[in-house]
């Protein structure tokens, strides 16, 4: 039995939200890019720097992840790291100029959906008193923001901390402090939950949450683990964090 928290720090692609890949939204990316470079780059080398880039800007992340204190790269640098870097200069420098427009494109999915049994879990923690914060690692946090306000979930939320505004990204313990403190709960007594034993399980270890809370995502077992990635307690889906909660209250 986990003691009852005074608040919960989530994470946002895994547990509020299903997040599918970049696929869905890539041509709408390639017929951007085209027109910002003014069709100087076909759109087959647009299309294999995307597909490219990302998988580098993946790879990169799980080196970072490996780090004990990860910072968070700007928008610029990701665009100008691992997707433009071999362009003409012209071409380069107009992407470069919209790197923060481009960066939300990105992060945008289309096929965004909440995870079943979400709402009632926040419903439940909020029937509790228990204040919210969203810690989550993401190219756009403008983004993530959006699509919650656009699904009636925004206004749940105390504070929202990503990673390309707060500078850090998990498993720095930094981003979960932030959090803690913007909800003006020590963070012994929050609950941490994310899809994540390489980031997110971690991340609440080093911050000294009160409890690490796995919610099985599509990724969950696609990652490896850190030998912090254990957690306290285990659950599917929304349904079962809010069966967790009142188990604990």
């Amino acid at each position: 039995m986990l003691s009852a928290p005074r608040a919960l720090l989530l994470d946002f692609g895994g547990v509020l939200v299903d997040a599918p890949s970049l696929s869905s939204q890539l041509t709408r990316l390639v017929g951007r890019l085209r027109d910002l470079t003014g069709g100087a780059l076909p759109a087959e080398r647009i299309t294999r720097a995307l597909t490219d880039g990302q998988r580098e800007y993946a790879a990169w992340r799980d080196r970072v992840g490996e780090q004990p204190r990860p910072r968070e790269y700007s928008h610029l640098q990701v665009w100008q790291e691992f997707i433009t870097r071999d362009w003409p200069e012209a071409a380069r420098d107009a992407v470069l100029a919209e790197a923060t427009s481009l960066s939300y494109e990105w992060t945008r999915r289309p096929d965004w959906a909440v995870r079943p049994g979400v709402p009632e879990a926040l419903t439940t923690a909020a029937d509790a008193g228990l204040p919210l914060a969203i810690v989550s690692n993401t190219l756009c946090g403008a983004a993530h923001r959006d699509f919650l306000a656009e699904v009636g979930l925004g206004d749940r939320f105390a504070v929202q901390i990503y990673s390309d505004e707060a500078g850090v990204r998990k498993p720095n313990p930094e981003v979960a402090w932030l959090a803690a403190e913007a909800v003006g709960v020590p963070v012994g007594q929050c609950w941490f939950v994310g899809d994540s034993r390489a980031r997110d399980i971690p991340c609440a270890r080093r911050a000294g949450a009160g409890a690490a809370v796995l919610m099985v995502s599509a990724r969950t077992d696609r990652e490896p683990g850190l030998p912090d990635g254990t957690p306290d307690a285990t659950v599917d889906d929304g349904h079962g964090l809010r069966r967790l909660l009142e188990r604990s209250m």
